[in-house]
């Protein structure tokens, strides 16, 4: 099993500050904690040791990164969470000190994280309110779309499905706060495989193929190997049974 790779830096307060969590604190607490998060690599291919999400707390700073879980008996995997740039994890295990029984994996080439002792982050979320008040709310929201994944399955078809999902994440990127030049780098439908859309709404790869190449003979998409280009996003909404107002 493959470590992780700490690089010497120290991660600056500008790096800190695109976690939602820590954005909104102030500058003085900002420069506080700052000096504790080191920068960490992960290239594509290499597992995470579970030993480091039980004592550390990772925030992602560049790249993709995708939580599945998977069945072994039967091979099936389902993709719980595509985690951008600011995103964090474990929250599950900072909350209750348990292992996470997940599968993460690199969608990108290589990603960077930001890590600090996971022992520090609870001590701060117990010391700083204004911490907490940036953490609940983005509890809140993870909760939400682990709740919408769940009930989506239950509710909804695949079409329907895959459209909410290039929904969702065309609606991330009218919210992405990164740098300028690598907005569509980090736009979740650009570089993923068929399969990996597949997890991502609960299907295999044939009948997620099959509806894209359908929508794509109909003039509403363009798919070029690994990414997706929307041509009538009119048709996508209704395909979703959604209006506009509903995805913003």
């Amino acid at each position: 099993m493959l470590s992780l790779v700490h690089t010497p830096k120290v991660a600056n307060t500008v790096l800190v500050k695109q976690s939602p969590l820590f954005a909104s604190l102030p500058e003085e607490l900002i420069h506080e904690i700052a000096q504790h998060f080191h920068l960490v690599q992960w290239n594509k291919g290499g597992f995470i040791n579970p030993d480091n999400l039980m004592t550390q707390f990772y925030f992602l700073q560049a790249g993709q990164l995708e939580m599945k879980r998977n069945n072994p008996d039967t091979g099936r995997e389902v993709t719980l969470d595509m985690l951008y740039p600011g995103d964090s994890f474990e929250i599950t295990t900072l909350l209750d000190g348990k292992p996470h029984d997940v599968i993460l994996e690199p969608i990108t080439s290589s990603i960077q994280l930001v890590s600090v002792p996971m022992v520090m982050m609870r001590k701060w979320l117990w010391t700083y309110p204004e911490l907490n008040q940036q953490f609940l709310p983005y509890l809140a929201h993870k909760m939400r779309e682990q709740e919408d994944l769940a009930s989506s399955f239950v509710l909804h078809d695949m079409t329907t499905r895959l459209s909410r999902l290039i929904l969702k994440h065309i609606n991330k990127i009218q919210h992405y706060t990164g740098e300028k030049e690598d907005e569509q780098k980090t736009h979740l439908i650009n570089g993923l495989s068929d399969e990996t859309l597949a997890r991502m709404v609960g299907s295999v790869r044939q009948v997620v193929n099959k509806q894209l190449q359908y929508w794509r003979s109909q003039g509403i998409i363009n798919k070029k190997r690994n990414q997706l280009i929307i041509n009538d996003l009119d048709a996508i909404y209704k395909e979703a049974n959604l209006m506009h107002s509903n995805m913003k």
